[in-house]
């Protein structure tokens, strides 16, 4: 396998070429480019991140014992310059930057010591949270994390690319006349000759990024398969929601009936091979996509994932879209994180993990392990915006992800014992 991650300098190498100092809050311009931001619990930092390259920095104070501050992966699904806690007597919580609706957020405060003093917000200074207030926007992505962390650039043939600009037809180039001279005394001939055509970057969709999360399918996805075979096969079993009511029961009878089988209305691996065989499906997949885009979900689709005995990690990753300036006009770079996540036993069992993600923690060896059928691949790819994401996890929905929110990874950290 080819190496395909690109490593930067340390955090604090970039901070100082790019002229800014880590818990001085200085702050650079801001980018129109995709941004996120990253808080280390360890260094009680804040970083801005363009792609890989450090655009702010800030001393912050995160959650003290008792009130820790959650690690993972987070967005911004509300902004108020002017807010007060609910929770913590009417607490002044100005430039407010909601990352969670039960309670978590980046505010400005007037006590930012070094260490964690919270009640589980990240305070920043006034003024740095002042000019990040005015440099984010709604959907932002904010990842929280014990130890420090960075993007690094990624590539791998399941990442999604929008789809390119088809080549301009003769008929659409811009023309220009020249003169052939030809042998003997023949009359000079004008001829068309096309003008150099300047490379153009692919083709970006309008509308606002996608959020996408790639985790283990459960019983709820695997229902939903078979309302929708069922369906495809001439079996009313009613609307594809994952709850197995009596209309998807009668069905699966129905269904076993036309096959010969003995009825028997479980969903059960066996049924869900048969159906996928019928429609000429291949594989049932193991795991899933989820979309979603301005806080709402867009659609699911199976995703096959190799290992199932290893977990997936957590690795998040956003798309920057092709920069022509850059001489990037065909393909978009996308930028990785990697989070620690220590999963519960109990998870562990349910899913069938006996292996631990790689200890490497590079997202391109579980990117590796991915399949996704071209149907889906081109759907996404044609709906792909600058900004765009993808979280992998095998946390699955966690309970903060919700209406009215991207999705949101709570990691947990690993035992020091």
């Amino acid at each position: 396998m080819v190496q395909r991650i690109a490593f930067r300098s340390s955090l604090f190498s970039v901070a100082l070429i790019a002229g800014t100092a880590l818990g001085s809050g200085s702050l650079l311009a801001a980018s129109d480019r995709p941004l996120q931001v990253i808080v280390s619990k360890q260094q009680q930092s804040l970083v801005v991140y363009d792609g890989d390259t450090v655009i702010a920095t800030s001393h912050v104070s995160t959650g003290k014992k008792g009130h820790s501050t959650p690690t993972g992966i987070f967005s911004i699904l509300q902004k108020a310059r002017h807010h007060r806690s609910n929770i913590y007597s009417d607490a002044p919580m100005p430039f407010m930057q909601r990352l969670t609706w039960s309670g978590i957020a980046l505010h400005a405060s007037g006590h930012v010591p070094p260490y964690p003093a919270s009640h589980g917000c990240v305070r920043m200074p006034n003024d740095f949270a002042k000019s990040l207030y005015g440099m984010t926007g709604m959907g932002i992505h904010v990842l929280i994390s014990e130890q420090q962390v960075a993007p690094v650039p990624v590539e791998d043939d399941f990442l999604f690319q929008p789809r390119p600009l088809s080549p301009p037809l003769l008929s659409d180039v811009e023309l220009r006349p020249s003169v052939s001279h030809l042998p003997s005394q023949a009359a000079p001939v004008e001829v068309a000759m096309q003008e150099p055509v300047k490379p153009k970057p692919a083709a970006m969709p309008e509308g606002s990024p996608l959020r996408m999360l790639i985790t283990w399918r459960g019983q709820r996805e695997t229902t939903m398969d078979v309302q929708r075979l069922l369906g495809e096969l001439g079996f009313d079993a009613g609307i594809a929601d994952g709850f197995a009511g009596v209309q998807t029961l009668d069905a699966i009878r129905a269904f076993q009936e036309s096959e010969g089988l003995a009825a028997d209305p479980r969903i059960t691996p066996d049924l869900l091979a048969l159906l996928y065989k019928k429609t000429n499906r291949g594989t049932p997949g193991n795991g899933q996509i989820l979309i979603r885009r301005d806080f709402k979900p867009i659609f699911e689709a199976p995703v096959t994932i190799a290992e199932p005995q290893k977990a997936l990690g957590t690795h998040f990753l956003q798309f920057h879209a092709p920069d022509a300036e850059s001489g990037q006009t065909d393909r978009g770079t996308w930028f990785a994180t990697t989070l620690d996540n220590a999963l519960p036993k109990a998870m562990k069992t349910r899913l069938g993990i006996t292996e631990d993600a790689d200890p490497l923690g590079a997202a391109v060896l579980t990117l590796d392990r991915l399949g996704l059928d071209d149907d889906t691949r081109q759907r996404i790819e044609e709906m792909l915006a600058d900004g765009s994401s993808l979280t992998i996890s095998d946390s699955g929905l966690g309970m903060e992800t919700g209406a009215g929110t991207d999705f949101i990874t709570v990691t947990h950290t690993p035992s020091k014992g």
